[in-house]
């Protein structure tokens, strides 16, 4: 017999409850389609075909938590995703290293440490950036995904060409060793970069930071639950720091007195 529409989003809710409990994801600050989009991967995966099923494979198979959690995390990224916003962010980097002698940089969240690499080579490749002053923290809740970025191994599929993401380089050589389809960041790129597990919704916030990059994670996130994030950020940022968001995000209507447009074109905002 085939559940109805109510029957199915009871068993959806009980699990999203499961979910939070038990393997430590805060469902509730997600919008559901987006939760039921990655619950339902994995219960394809699985051959799960019902929300009690898979519920009770989480509660037999710790296995399965831990991969639930790696798919709930967020984890689409990309060498210099958005192009676009990259001169914005060149700008800042430039203008902080001048400012100041000790220029700290979060990334959150990270995913599999894509972007503080970014963060790296872009200042490496510019000569008017002072890259010794810069340290950069990449932060993601994901395990998995903190164990490629530490290995910094990234190889080029049918859904991913790493030598096309590495375009906006002069050189991208000097900071990539390629062999084939594999490309492994090299040392003068790590040497800059350090990462840590952090949980942006329930963890505490920072110190101390002058600019936090937090791209593409507020799309997936339900409007009532935003500011949080946000003040975690804030309490963070030093003063006069910069936060820049995803290049389709906007800040939401409470945070407005907390950060001021600085680029509004690439998302750039100056803690006020």
């Amino acid at each position: 017999m085939t559940d109805s529409r109510q029957d199915s989003q009871d068993a959806f809710d009980e699990l999203l409850q499961y979910v939070q409990r038990e393997v430590g994801f805060e469902t509730g600050f997600y919008n559901d389609a987006y939760l039921d989009r990655r619950i339902t991967a994995r219960m394809r995966r699985t051959g799960a075909e019902t929300y009690p099923e898979y519920q009770r494979q989480l509660r037999d198979d710790d296995g399965e938590k831990d991969r639930l959690l790696d798919s709930l995390s967020i984890n689409v990224t990309g060498f210099f995703r958005n192009p676009e916003a990259w001169d914005g962010i060149r700008s800042v980097l430039r203008r902080l290293t001048e400012e100041r002698r000790d220029v700290r940089i979060w990334s959150a969240p990270c995913a599999d440490g894509r972007e503080p690499y970014s963060l790296a080579m872009l200042a490496l490749d510019d000569p008017e950036v002072e890259t010794r002053r810069l340290s950069i923290l990449g932060t993601d809740i994901s395990e998995d995904s903190l164990n490629v970025a530490r290995e910094g191994v990234y190889e080029t599929s049918q859904t991913t060409d790493i030598g096309e993401e590495l375009e906006p380089l002069a050189e991208s050589e000097s900071y990539v060793e390629r062999e084939g389809d594999r490309f492994r960041v090299r040392d003068r790129v790590k040497d800059l970069v350090e990462f840590e597990r952090h949980d942006l919704i329930r963890g505490e916030a920072k110190h101390d930071f002058d600019l936090v990059l937090c791209r593409n994670l507020l799309i997936y996130i339900d409007a009532a639950f935003k500011v949080p994030i946000f003040e975690t950020i804030e309490g963070s940022l030093r003063g006069d720091g910069f936060l820049v968001i995803g290049m389709t995000e906007t800040l939401p209507h409470e945070c407005r007195d907390t950060f001021e447009p600085f680029d509004k074109s690439h998302r750039i905002y100056r803690k006020a």
